[in-house]
């Protein structure tokens, strides 16, 4: 028989390359860049965040509307399963204090190479440098290999794990939608995911306080709260505490225009607390130092506080600190966003992932239509799709050699 085509060597392609190897299959990876899980070494730059230990079903739900659709195939390999794939790669993790999941090492270089070592033993081939352009009129794969030169690969079945539409330079450009509309495949247009927002700062803001981060502040959208770290920047604010207020922010700002963030600088105080911290300051004290003896407010909380209030406020300080607000004017562009919704639409694929208008090829990772806040949430959902693929291909190979 023809090998398997994995087209795509991120975690979602290379779990599915696992899984076909395993059963005795023979696969062929290709990648477009020069070398394997470049976006997965990106990811590991600052501690690769593997997974989340909170509850299942907790976790599950972080992947909101898609949740139904994802259910079956987290629970098929899930937080715990993918610690012990690691410690089987001989990469321990173990759960920090917000509960996220991290290598002991910390590091995702490591845990990669252990990967790439356990393919190869596998029997697994992988081919760098091969930029997939879709099928030619045999139905083969075909490919593009530089200077001119072509490939076409005839395939038992073929696995896509072509990424989303972020981080182009990293190969994921989302350029695959055109070969896949082409063959009548429902796609849903990409958007980003887990971004920034930008902001009209002011000139003395910024100069003062670019690039300086924001701690210990409650950031509020409507029902929705985050209390993570983010970055004042030029064009906006960026961080943790906004991407996990991204999805509802975006969608709010493409329906009805630009919306308003809400800054909580006391999330620890009460209001009572904090008007009794407050009434015990010196009234000859000026508002900023008041607001920074009285209160603990930070210089970029403080600083926050007047780009919102201006300088001669004379309101209710604590009311205002507990609800800064600060106007998002649109979403950062897919270029700056950690990830992507959009993609393969839910209803262009079966059970397993395969295409209901091209037999014989599946979907997995990022590329299908789901998104997740960061902390672990869309690393676990290629694995696991890339998994569930991995067992579909091998179950129906198998069933006819």
């Amino acid at each position: 028989m023809n090998p398997i085509a994995v087209i795509g060597a991120g975690p979602a392609g290379l779990a599915a390359a696992e899984v076909v190897a395993a059963s005795g299959l023979p696969v062929v990876v290709f990648e477009q860049m020069p070398s394997p899980g470049r976006k997965l070494l990106m990811a590991g730059l600052g501690g690769l965040n593997i997974t989340h230990s909170e509850p299942a079903d907790s976790f599950i739900a972080r992947y909101t509307d898609r949740a139904p659709a994802l259910r079956p195939m987290i629970e098929a390999f899930t937080p715990d399963h993918l610690r012990q794939w690691c410690r089987d790669l001989g990469e321990p993790t173990f759960v920090g204090t917000s509960g996220r999941v991290f290598p002991e090492s910390f590091k995702a270089s490591p845990l990669l190479r252990a990967w790439l070592g356990k393919l190869d033993r596998l029997g697994v081939t992988l081919r760098n440098r091969h930029r997939w352009t879709g099928w030619d009129d045999d139905g083969a794969l075909t490919f593009e290999l530089g200077g001119g030169e072509t490939l076409a690969f005839q395939a038992s079945a073929t696995v896509l794990a072509l990424g989303g539409a972020t981080w182009p330079r990293l190969g994921s450009t989302g350029a695959w939608k055109s070969a896949l509309a082409e063959r009548g495949v429902l796609l849903s247009p990409f958007e980003p995911s887990n971004c920034g927002f930008e902001v009209s700062w002011s000139e003395r803001l910024l100069s003062q306080h670019e690039g300086k981060p924001v701690k210990n502040t409650d950031f509020r959208f409507g029902a929705h709260h985050s209390r993570a770290e983010a970055v004042i920047t030029k064009r906006g604010i960026e961080g943790g505490g906004i991407y996990a207020l991204s999805a509802p922010l975006r969608d709010a700002i493409a329906a009805n225009g630009p919306q308003t963030l809400l800054l909580d600088l006391l999330p620890h105080v009460s209001e009572d607390d904090a008007r009794s911290r407050l009434a015990k300051a010196k009234s000859k004290d000026s508002l900023s130092n008041r607001l920074r003896k009285a209160l603990g407010l930070s210089d970029v909380q403080r600083a926050l506080f007047f780009e919102a209030a201006g300088p001669g406020f004379a309101g209710d300080v604590v009311a205002m600190a507990k609800a800064v607000p600060i106007q998002l004017e649109k979403p950062h562009g897919l270029e700056r966003a950690i990830s992507s919704d959009g993609g393969v639409a839910w209803d262009a694929v079966d059970s397993d992932l395969q295409l209901t208008a091209m037999p014989g090829v599946y979907a997995a990772g990022e590329m299908l239509d789901w998104e997740a806040p960061t902390g672990g949430y869309l690393l676990q959902a290629c694995m696991a799709t890339g998994q569930w693929v991995g067992k579909a291909i091998a179950a129906e190979c198998n069933k006819t050699r």
